[in-house]
């Protein structure tokens, strides 16, 4: 394991151009890395524990012919993701009661408190402060010295009705008449690099900080605590079809909240044999590897305490790891009358639906909606010119069966992928897209 900071590695000069990401709204806050303005933080550097190789990036230069691509991921209890969770906590509340509730919920966490805001419209009578409370319990937050007590914290609600400017402009008597609930460009992207069609680096990083907060409920790991954070750069190759083929694991990088008494080369040891290999797939590990396990030397102060929470500001995280493009809008805390959530996962649908056809080895869909207006402004197909060809399909004729296929009014896609079901919370972490639980209806291949 390198016990040095600094850069993991860039992408080489001869890189092919990757389709550049809105990556707006979600810089990586320093929670899960240490209080980065504290110099204490820097000082303690882990040393290199058994079967980790220290080195630099210097002596592992990727080939000509390839290049690296990072993703990163949260866990549950980083304090964006508690937001996340706490505003689809509220979405599934209002939902099991009232389907037809019409939800946009902020939230906001510091030190001993969470804020709501937002439009709520339902029928349904909701204890608010409850439904928080149990979201802060179920992340782990049950100590001030977590950086959040459910039983103690303070809860702020600040909730009004749902505009009656945009409510006429969504109502209608038939679902699949309804109007946008806001003009919105959303995007869905798959590819052929692992069997959820999602991209390698994300997946990964997805699954390590799934297994982080795993090892931390089950007792596994005692000395973890509710933050945790990592990153996963993989080395790519492109092969004869100019497609993206992951070749190796670059780096990993793993911050997770610990205890006071823990050690540094305990935290890398356990770090590597309870949730790196678990996860990574042997092949993809060779003795070049870089392991930075927890590299700004301690972090106790985490969640909330040390860094504030906000719903939505972990977008490429929920979506493909920085891999396609991404929307102007977030997908927590909205109900499905909203295309920023809607919408994205209709375009996810299209592109896994394509790619597993066979029309294409990966591709990138874009939709447009106008606020009230029930069909989509504009259709998009981007295959990075991997199109197949397939039935006579060209890059340029796919947006047209795309619009064959698939009904894209809103309404529609809430009917098709019964999004009036209370199943938000679930998709709050560990991402919106590559999930096989039933619940995830757009991640179910359409024949087309």
């Amino acid at each position: 394991m390198s016990s040095t900071a600094g850069s993991v590695g860039t992408a080489s000069d001869t890189a092919p151009p990757l389709t550049p990401t809105n990556t707006t709204g979600d810089a990586a806050p320093p929670s899960a890395d240490g209080d980065t303005n504290n110099p204490s933080s820097t000082t303690q550097q882990p040393s290199t524990p058994t079967g980790i190789t220290a080195t630099s990036t210097e002596d592992t230069n990727t080939p000509a012919d390839s290049f690296l691509f990072a993703s990163e991921s949260v866990t549950e209890s980083h304090p964006d993701k508690l937001c996340d969770t706490i505003s689809d906590a509220i979405v599934d509340a209002c939902l099991t009661l009232d389907p037809s509730s019409r939800v946009a919920c902020e939230t906001v966490c510091k030190t001993g408190v969470v804020i709501i805001f937002g439009e709520i419209t339902t029928s349904a009578s909701i204890n608010y402060e409850q439904v928080i409370r149990d979201a802060v319990r179920d992340a782990g937050y049950d100590d001030p010295a977590k950086g959040l007590d459910y039983k103690t914290c303070n809860v702020i609600v600040a909730l009004e009705e749902q505009s009656p400017d945009i409510a006429q402009s969504v109502d209608s008597t038939k679902v699949e008449d309804m109007g946008a609930g806001d003009s919105s460009v959303v995007f869905g992207y798959a590819c052929e690099e692992t069997p959820e069609f999602m991209p390698m680096s994300h997946s990964l990083a997805t699954k390590l900080s799934a297994r982080l907060a795993a090892v931390r409920k089950d007792g596994t790991l005692d000395w973890i605590r509710p933050d945790g954070k990592t990153q996963v750069t993989m080395e790519y190759v492109m092969n004869n079809d100019g497609v993206p083929t992951p070749k190796r694991v670059h780096s990993i990088i793993i911050s997770a909240q610990h205890a006071e008494e823990v050690s540094n080369d305990k935290i890398s040891a356990d770090l590597l044999e309870h949730v790196v290999k678990p996860v990574v797939p042997e092949k993809y590990l060779d003795d070049k590897t870089i392991y930075h396990m927890n590299p700004s030397g301690r972090f106790v102060i985490g969640g909330p305490h040390s860094d504030a929470g906000l719903t939505g500001r972990k977008p490429i995280v929920d979506s493909y790891g920085g891999w396609g493009s991404y929307g102007g809008g977030t997908l927590s805390g909205k109900d499905s009358t909203k295309v920023d959530r809607s919408g994205a996962y209709a375009a996810r649908w299209i592109a896994k639906s394509l790619v597993a056809a066979g029309y294409c080895h990966r591709c990138c869909v874009q939709l447009s909606y106008a606020i009230g207006l029930a069909q989509p402004i504009s259709v998009h197909v981007d295959t990075y010119g991997t199109c197949t060809n397939k039935n006579g399909q060209t890059e340029q004729s796919l947006a047209k069966l795309v619009e064959t296929k698939f009904d894209l009014r809103p309404g529609c896609i809430v009917k098709e992928l019964d999004l009036r079901r209370p199943i938000m919370r679930k998709t709050a972490a560990y991402g919106h897209f590559g999930r096989e639980e039933e619940e995830f209806k757009w991640e179910k291949v359409k024949d087309i």
